[in-house]
């Protein structure tokens, strides 16, 4: 099964569209997820290098996964928007960040891994009440 997206940066500078898969959705805990998205996770999907068609120009940052492989986490220069990762040389694929997708409510993630780095308070994170828009919850200061 296949799906065209598309997305961008959140100045619009960098735009992009990728052909994914969407069973190969997943949500990754790792520590450099949690870091680098500045999030408690960050959902992803991967595609083949040649269905990512990108326009615009990005800067990256290479990274030493604990594996030990180099990884270029690319973003946008102006903005900083995570938009995806790939290998700094011979790249056969492209992780996309699905916060910059414009389908991403279509994409609900079908995996988890590293689920040892997890947060523990996620498995009680659909109890925690909410509102639509930030009305009626204001941080105190």
């Amino acid at each position: 099964m296949s799906m065209n997206i598309d997305g961008a940066c959140h100045c619009g500078q960098v735009r992009f569209t990728a052909l994914i898969d969407p069973e190969r959705v997943m949500a990754c805990h790792c520590t450099d997820c949690q870091t680098l998205s500045g999030a408690p996770f960050r959902a992803v999907v991967a595609t083949r290098v040649e269905h990512f068609q990108l326009q615009g120009t990005v800067k990256q940052y290479i990274k030493v996964a604990q594996s030990g492989n180099r990884r270029a986490q690319v973003f946008c220069p102006e903005c900083a928007t995570p938009l995806y990762a790939t290998a700094p040389e011979n790249a056969t694929s492209v992780i996309i960040r699905l916060g910059c997708v414009r389908q991403r409510e279509q994409l609900a993630p079908k995996v988890q891994i590293w689920q040892h780095s997890q947060q523990p308070w996620l498995k009680d994170f659909a109890s925690v009440k909410g509102t639509p828009d930030q009305s009626g919850f204001l941080p105190a200061l």
